[in-house]
């Protein structure tokens, strides 16, 4: 992992020099707080900041549902029954500010993810580090033959080793490039010009902030187990973090969205017509083929989803 000489001297400062506050803090954060946790060959992840905690969340549904029923439910019965109710608004009274190192091609689909406030480095500004994410030769796969935005099987050790060399061959001559383009005594060409040479492996940098709904809205799609590998290393970190933040509002996530699944105004038709006894085909179900195998493979599924 290549955090800059600037960028260590900043954490060691702001880990050995703690602010008083007033602000409710969460201990297992305040840990972690500007800690980097490595994620891929050259990238991390690390919380700068954060806002609120479970209890900010209860606060903000209490006051929207009047000083009567405070004592209704605890905390975590609470808690659950916005997230089981998608009553999202009480979560988003939560924030949390992320500097992340990743590649290229993750940040662009990192940044679909729209409602958050980014900053990234500017390769118009500065000169981006000849560093770039090569997988593990276990990850280099070939494509799916079911999913047309996935992966299949594994590639052999010498295909495998094939396409690194040619990964980071073409990384290596790429950055080269932009170097020579660079060179105020050779070509001199501007910075905005010359990041055009460079491959989608490079690695940049970010910060993010996001409210904690769209937080969860993040994981709930790149946590996935099919979700891209290199973007779900970054969301598996994110969760731990989640976790350590807010458990009860964690806990509650991974019971009603990680692991739970949506079935179709149609899907439960079929579903009660099975459990009654009859006998359902996907022709007699008014499912598409398509729809009427998800719904079986979410059937399938192994209890235990977490």
């Amino acid at each position: 992992m290549a955090l800059t000489e600037d960028q260590r001297a900043e954490i060691m400062t702001q880990r050995h020099e703690p602010q008083p506050t007033l602000r409710p803090t969460v201990p297992s954060m305040e840990k972690i707080l500007y800690a980097p946790f490595e994620v891929l060959d050259h990238g991390f992840l690390r919380v700068v900041d954060y806002m609120g905690d479970d209890g900010a969340v209860v606060q903000a549904a209490r006051v929207s549902y009047g000083r009567g029923t405070k004592r209704v439910s605890e905390d975590a019965g609470l808690i659950r029954y916005l997230m089981r109710h998608r009553h999202s608004t009480p979560f988003e009274m939560c924030e949390i500010k992320f500097h992340v190192k990743l590649p290229l091609f993750v940040a662009r689909q990192w940044i679909r993810h729209r409602m958050a406030n980014v900053n990234e480095y500017s390769a118009r500004y500065s000169i981006l580090d000849r560093e770039f994410y090569l997988p593990a030769p276990g990850d280099i796969a070939a494509q799916s033959v079911s999913n047309r935005q996935g992966r299949g099987n594994v590639l052999p050790p010498e295909a495998a080793r094939e396409v690194l060399d040619i990964l980071e061959r073409d990384a290596m001559k790429c950055y080269a490039d932009y170097e020579t383009m660079l060179d105020p005594e050779g070509l001199g060409v501007a910075r905005e010009l010359a990041r055009m040479n460079l491959t989608l492996n490079m690695y940049t940098q970010w910060y993010w902030k996001v409210d904690l709904h769209n937080l969860m809205h993040f994981l709930a799609l790149r946590a996935d187990s099919h979700a891209q590998y290199e973007i779900r290393v970054y969301a598996q970190k994110m969760m731990e973090i989640l976790e350590a933040w807010v458990p009860l509002t964690a806990a509650a996530f991974k019971e009603y969205r990680l692991g739970a699944r949506s079935f179709s105004a149609t899907m439960l038709q079929v579903l009660r017509r099975r459990l009654a006894g009859e006998t359902v085909t996907q022709a007699d179900s008014g499912l598409s083929k398509r729809e009427w195998e998800e719904m079986n493979a979410i059937l399938a599924e192994p209890a235990a989803l977490n």
